[in-house]
């Protein structure tokens, strides 16, 4: 393991599998739960508010699980990046596979058994706002991943102070002036 120079210090993580949980529930928590209470927010209001916006232009609609062989929802395996915000989509899928009246006034239930054409009304009304939602909430859930990832592995690493790159020893080389008499 390499030391870390003295302008980039360890990070001691907490349990770095809770974190991760913890990340993948809400995101920006595994980080407040690790101590890193600036990332954690700020993964939290720019991830929370990403996904929020993709479901406000997109009329709550654009997040819904569905399994069906007719449609299957491959944007909510994104989507579901983003935790415990995308979960009421796969108790609303249960529902309406019941043939159950969803809950919250059909957000995030998928298009009814019923009526094969409910998918191609939403998409009409609300036009590009439909697919621009179902983009920012899979990118939201994307990057939810990424930070996940940072939860459980902590803080990029640049290498030790004992490795130096290439580009390096042409500046030192240059920066010598006994070296550039020669």
């Amino acid at each position: 393991m390499t030391q870390a120079s003295a302008d980039s210090p360890i990070v001691p993580l907490k349990n770095r599998a809770l974190a991760a949980f913890l990340a993948w529930l809400a995101p920006g928590l595994g980080h407040l739960y690790q101590g890193r209470t600036a990332k954690g927010l700020l993964f939290m209001i720019c991830i929370l508010g990403t996904f929020v916006f993709g479901m406000c232009i997109g009329g709550g609609r654009v997040v819904y699980a569905s399994f069906r062989s007719d449609d299957f929802r491959l944007p909510y395996l994104c989507q579901i990046g983003v935790g415990l915000p995308a979960l009421p989509a796969l108790v609303q899928a249960d529902r309406v596979g019941r043939h159950q009246a969803p809950l919250f006034g059909g957000r995030m239930a998928p298009p009814s058994l019923r009526d094969p054409d409910e998918l191609s009304q939403w998409q009409y009304e609300l036009g590009a706002g439909f697919d621009l939602g179902t983009v920012y909430t899979m990118v939201a859930g994307l990057l939810n991943v990424l930070a996940i990832y940072d939860a459980l592995d902590g803080p990029a690493r640049h290498g030790s102070e004992d490795d130096e790159s290439e580009d390096d020893e042409p500046k030192k080389a240059d920066a010598d002036p006994a070296s550039s008499a020669a």
